[in-house]
């Protein structure tokens, strides 16, 4: 598949580095010289310097025999220019554009996209995927990392194991015998910086990241199971009050009927009022986040959760710190830089957000092959776990999954078929129509797609 990507910030340098990797032909455009020359010095990948929105540059990027334009830039409306020539000029079939504004992504004006408007085929809103992706990480704060899938029925979670967890130095075999109806598969395992796919015989040990897949009813037990408590947040202090904390902050009011409790500090005095006139019930707070005195009056002792999204990743490191120094007991940071990440837990930063990650998972979603449905990307892009319909035509429609040719890192995490959602065994026969859940390293996910590809429905 021959594909344009529109920016080569974390990004765009991000997907080129998914879809270079499985033998795609990937062109890049940036109007920065050396983020161009970043991209194709480290990936596969051809390059060209200039503004993506300008018919001569796409046309020297390729875009004549294209079949997907991704406009990941940082300014909207060059996304969406981008989008509009690409398909009166050259007739791109697959655009798909990276909005930030919410009043580009409001409902009343979705006319705005048809093919003979704005032709744009999918809009990815990071504000709106980090907002979602800070909801799930207070709502199991237990977890490093979560994600759902299967519409709600299942979900995928990251746990620290401590030395109290009652399944250490077991072997992943012996769990199943003794949790014989516990629905979980543990995907994948993040020991001395390195994640892999557990064998059955592999042991967990302490300071181990598991990444488990279980269905939702089944989490409760699987949080008991490994040595976690699920506690409730009901009250919660925002640091930021910008479009993802005013995002966050509305969804709380509307949660479990509004039990639980937000306040929002903002430093912008502009930006303050404004979310204060969009909320009904959550008090909102001009002042820095950082100032012990303003945290004071946010009632940051007795809150059961802080959640930092400023867009300043060391205003949010240290408010968060500040937080936690102040009593409250769970601390949530928003990184767009990874290389802060290893920062996090010598700061005693309980979890953080990466925008990248979350971005690039829901451009994921719209790109891969087959009737994939759901993508997620795990760590720093070293693996995926993807949800996908099994069609007729699959290669492994009817076949045994003992008897599927999967790669070495790759775990099936659940199946769910027309009777419900079942933990996998070898024996289980998977079917058409079949809904099924992988885990597989990033080296691994073009077999993978090999796999689920259909020959009549390609996307």
């Amino acid at each position: 598949m021959k594909v344009i990507i529109c920016g080569a910030g974390q990004v765009g340098w991000q997907i080129a580095r998914h879809l270079s990797g499985e033998n795609n032909d990937v062109t890049v455009v940036d109007n920065n010289p050396e983020l161009v020359r970043r991209a194709t010095d480290t990936l596969d990948v051809q390059g060209v310097t200039g503004f993506a929105s300008h018919p001569d540059v796409l046309d020297r990027a390729g875009a004549g025999d294209a079949e997907m334009i991704i406009a990941a830039t940082y300014s909207d409306e060059v996304n969406m220019v981008t989008c509009q020539v690409a398909h009166s000029v050259f007739g791109i079939r697959r655009k798909i554009a990276r909005l930030r504004s919410q009043t580009y992504l409001d409902p009343a004006y979705t006319d705005l996209y048809r093919r003979d408007h704005m032709p744009i085929d999918v809009m990815i809103s990071p504000e709106r995927e980090v907002a979602q992706a800070a909801l799930r990480r207070l709502a199991m704060p237990a977890a490093f990392d979560t994600e759902m899938f299967m519409g709600g029925e299942a979900q995928l979670l990251g746990l620290r194991l401590d030395d109290d967890c009652p399944v250490l130095n077991t072997p992943l075999r012996q769990l199943s015998d003794l949790f014989s109806t516990l629905r979980v598969v543990v995907l994948a395992v993040r020991r001395d910086g390195r994640l892999f796919a557990p064998d059955p015989g592999d042991q967990l040990f302490e300071g181990d990241d598991c990444y488990l897949f279980a269905p939702v009813e089944d989490v409760p037990r699987t949080l008991e199971v490994f040595g976690k408590a699920q506690a409730r947040q009901e009250r919660v202090v925002i640091i930021g009050g910008g479009n993802i904390g005013l995002s966050v902050a509305q969804s709380l009011e509307t949660r479990q009927g509004g039990r639980i409790r937000a306040k929002v500090i903002e430093k912008d005095r502009a930006r303050a009022e404004l979310a204060a006139d969009a909320l009904e019930r959550t008090i909102v707070l001009h002042g820095d986040g950082l100032g012990a005195a303003i945290l004071a009056e946010a009632g940051i002792a007795r809150a059961d959760a802080a959640l930092a999204v400023t867009d300043d990743d060391k205003t949010n490191m240290l408010a968060a710190v500040r937080a936690k120094a102040e009593g409250c007991p769970f601390a949530i940071a928003l990184i767009n830089d990874p290389t802060l990440v290893p920062l996090m837990e010598p700061l005693g930063i309980d979890a953080y957000i990466n925008p990248r990650a979350t971005t690039v998972s829901s451009i994921l979603r719209h790109i891969r092959h087959g009737k994939v449905r759901g993508v997620y990307s795990v760590g720093d892009a070293e693996g995926e776990v993807l949800e996908a319909e099994v069609m007729s035509t699959s290669s492994i429609a009817g076949t045994a999954l003992r008897d599927i040719d999967f790669p070495e890192g790759v775990l099936v995490g659940g199946v769910r078929k027309p009777e419900g959602l079942f933990k996998p065994t070898g024996a289980m026969r998977i079917e058409a129509g079949d809904v099924v859940v992988i885990f597989a390293l990033a080296a691994d996910v073009a077999a993978v797609e090999r796999l689920l590809q259909v020959s009549v429905d390609y996307f």
